[in-house]
């Protein structure tokens, strides 16, 4: 069984590089569904292994879901930005390892990802900015490779961006919290 309370930033298990799955068995389906639990429970659309105190390549997303009844998460084990636009985008996002606030962060604006299933199968998914997907799966990925929202920003939004979450933390902000 894992832990699977979410850790939040300053943990530097959010900044470790998360090592790859090469056993797709029972271990790693038990991950796969409680970081699928712990992800709807707070009310997020992703979560990233590390950010549950797992140095493991897997995410789990779901920005479509509204209500229990047309739940679909998605599990990427090892995933991978194959391809990606010139072209960025800033937009807001939030985080269940950094509640109670969001930023205005850059991403690509088009990815072509590559992972594999829970069976060790290798699957493509593509995605643009006009879709949710686009930014959480960049932003999922980030964590694995040990990356925050923090570092990428740039160095004066970073300090501001640090002292807002600090003082949303003093309010009392958990995990699905956002400003």
């Amino acid at each position: 069984m894992f832990e699977c309370d979410i850790v939040l930033s300053p943990n530097p298990l959010l900044n470790e590089v998360a090592q790859p799955i090469e056993d797709f068995g029972k271990s790693t389906h038990e991950l796969a569904k409680e970081m699928t639990k712990t992800m709807y429970a707070s009310n997020g659309v992703g979560l990233a292994a590390n950010q549950i105190g797992v140095l493991q390549r897997m995410v789990v997303i779901d920005t479509t879901y509204t209500s229990n009844k047309d739940k679909n998460p998605m599990v990427l084990i090892n995933p991978e930005v194959i391809e990606h636009s010139d072209e960025t985008y800033f937009g807001p996002e939030g985080c269940l390892s950094i509640p109670g606030v969001s930023f205005d962060i850059e991403r690509y604006a088009k990815v072509k990802v590559r992972a594999q299933n829970l069976k060790g199968e290798f699957f493509e998914i593509e995605a643009d900015k006009e879709e949710l997907l686009c930014k959480c799966l960049q932003h999922e990925i980030d964590h694995i490779n040990g990356i925050t929202m923090f570092e990428r920003m740039p160095t004066m939004q970073r300090i501001k961006a640090v002292k807002a979450y600090q003082e949303a933390l003093s309010r009392g902000a958990v995990p699905g919290d956002v400003e």
